[in-house]
């Protein structure tokens, strides 16, 4: 499977530097998110049918047996040695560095939670700094979801009996 996914993703990788539009570019035309595309061509989401045309009109080379592809349900991995690439170590240190400080803000806001990583928005834009130099601005948008107090009261399992099949 692992193998097959490397095969789609080459693929995929392929079309966008054929097409040559930025993923930037192709969110716009989509109304995705630029992370979201880079999701979907990298595999790392699923492409939905109300999605799919659009996909298909920024992408106009791109084959239905991969949109097909794209659709089902991927498998959401990532290779362990890619930490050592700088961009994705620096943005791991920055979240190390900053979570602590993160964590306790979201719960000095909102209580005991912790910010989704399911129901999440996530860009990355470019901007110039008060100084005039170019900045990376990367955006992360989740829902927040405050962490249950485990009544078993609240268990289904313990308020009807279990079926055995």
């Amino acid at each position: 499977m692992e193998q097959n996914k490397a095969s789609i993703v080459s693929q995929l990788q392929h079309l966008k530097h054929h097409c040559g539009k930025s993923y930037t570019q192709l969110a716009e035309e989509t109304g995705l998110t630029n992370v979201y595309v880079a999701q979907l061509l990298r595999r790392q989401a699923q492409l939905k049918p109300e999605t799919a045309p659009k996909l298909q009109a920024a992408l106009p080379d791109l084959p239905k047996q991969l949109v097909d592809e794209m659709m089902k349900p991927p498998l959401r991995s990532y290779d362990p040695n890619i930490i050592q690439d700088p961009t994705i170590y620096r943005l791991n240190e920055a979240v190390m560095h900053f979570g602590e400080s993160i964590k306790e803000i979201i719960n000095e806001e909102y209580g005991d939670g912790i910010m989704s990583a399911i129901d999440f928005f996530c860009s990355v834009d470019k901007v110039k700094g008060v100084d005039g130099k170019e900045r990376v601005v990367v955006t992360f948008d989740g829902k927040y979801l405050p962490h249950t107090e485990q009544k078993t009261e609240h268990m289904v399992s313990r308020t009807r009996p279990l079926v055995k099949q």
